[in-house]
């Protein structure tokens, strides 16, 4: 009996979690969705400030 309930709890976490990524997902395509696009000159925000090539020692 305890084989069978250790297996249901088991199943019911992956449940769980398979729930949660599926609304983290959704709620990522919305956000996507809903963000205005970019212009064709406009700088990726995602990479905006990072200079190519060695970077200085920290002080």
């Amino acid at each position: 009996m305890n084989v069978k309930s250790t297996k249901r709890q088991k199943e019911q976490a992956r449940l769980e979690h398979r729930q949660k990524k599926d609304a983290a997902r959704e709620s990522r395509k919305l956000e996507k969705a809903n963000r205005p696009p970019r212009q064709p000159g406009d700088v990726d925000p995602d990479i905006a400030g990072i200079i190519p090539g060695p970077q200085p020692l920290p002080e």
